[in-house]
């Protein structure tokens, strides 16, 4: 009878305090660097769909275990579609600051990289939903800090599905059928990709994907908008799609009512849904004094489909694969 009750029962004492009313939660009573037992594991994966964001505090965990906990929300995939993961540990990529800032700076053509495509820059860089100029995006991210600074280096999310229920609804209507492109090329702004470890090709990636998803675990509908690389609206004139694209992005990183913010600390693991968050990170690099070190690993993901029906697909590039 008590081995009965001990499978149903959680072994842990699972914590949450929420970080604002509409957005993340703090995780508490959880170690990770042991396994977790069923009910925990569900608890954990019903409270990120609640949430969308979980921030695990004080989690003393290696890579080794980091990928363990990542097998809990689905298979793992390589670091990334682009760049090498560690050697290692392929499924973990490792982003150091005063290595990796030129990834946060401009894209834009200047006189170093006079051949660099001449594009009007949007506002409100940096807010994106990770991966999403595959096909495929991967439906889960998990980040851990490795080293944090003193002060600086917070990541911002946003709740896509209260942005998408935030328009009117004439305009969630139009949203509904129209389809995006997504795109990817950095040999094509002066950065051309090292050859992938394992063989595959690092780009260029394109993807068309439906504005508005519907989450294939939860039914409701979101935007699907990723800064930076949603380049066009499939089927609207350059201006047309300039302006609605304009529009999005100031909703997406103006809406503070509908953000949380999330300050690191060293051990600090946070979790979110990757299909139903957009997120923002780190937000004032060149301001940061000393090292920022995260590990990043990411859960395969499967085709967005959008609520008329339309099912993402690729327009250039592979699929991104899994490593289990």
């Amino acid at each position: 009878m008590s081995d009965t009750l001990d499978v149903a029962r959680p072994q842990t004492d699972l914590r949450l305090r929420p970080l604002t009313p509409l957005l993340g939660a703090e995780v508490w009573g959880v170690d990770l660097s042991r396994a977790l037992d069923q009910p925990t594991v569900r608890r954990i994966r019903q409270a990120l769909l609640d949430h969308k964001v979980l921030v695990f505090r004080e989690q003393a965990i290696d890579d080794e275990q980091q990928i363990a906990f990542t097998r809990t929300f689905g298979r793992p995939t390589p670091a990334h579609p682009i760049k090498n993961g560690l050697r290692a540990a392929p499924q973990i990529m490792e982003n150091v600051l005063t290595r990796d800032g030129a990834e946060y700076g401009s894209f834009d053509l200047d006189v170093d990289h006079p051949l660099r495509p001449a594009v009007r820059p949007r506002g409100r860089v940096g807010w994106h939903i990770d991966i999403t100029f595959v096909a495929n995006p991967t439906s889960i991210t998990l980040l851990r800090g490795i080293e944090i600074p003193d002060a600086g280096g917070d990541t911002l999310f946003v709740n896509l599905e209260a942005l998408y229920e935030s328009l009117s609804p004439p305009l969630r209507g139009w949203l509904d059928t129209l389809q995006a492109i997504h795109v990817r090329d950095d040999a094509a702004v002066g950065r051309p990709p090292k050859p992938r470890d394992d063989g595959r090709e690092p780009g260029p990636f394109a993807a068309l994907h439906p504005l508005v998803r519907v989450h294939p675990e939860t039914g409701k509908k979101h935007l699907f908008l990723a800064t930076g690389f949603t380049k066009a609206i499939h089927g609207l004139r350059p201006r047309e799609s300039a302006a609605l694209l304009d529009y999005l992005n100031d909703e997406l990183a103006g809406r503070a009512d509908l953000q949380a913010r999330v300050r690191w600390n060293e051990g600090d693991l946070v979790v979110w849904d990757n299909r139903a968050v957009a997120h923002a990170g780190p937000i004032d690099p060149k301001y940061i004094q000393g090292e920022r070190i995260v590990h990043r690993t990411t859960v395969e993901g499967d085709l967005p489909t959008g609520p008329d029906g339309f099912v993402s697909r690729s327009l250039h590039g592979e699929l991104f694969n899994t490593l289990d």
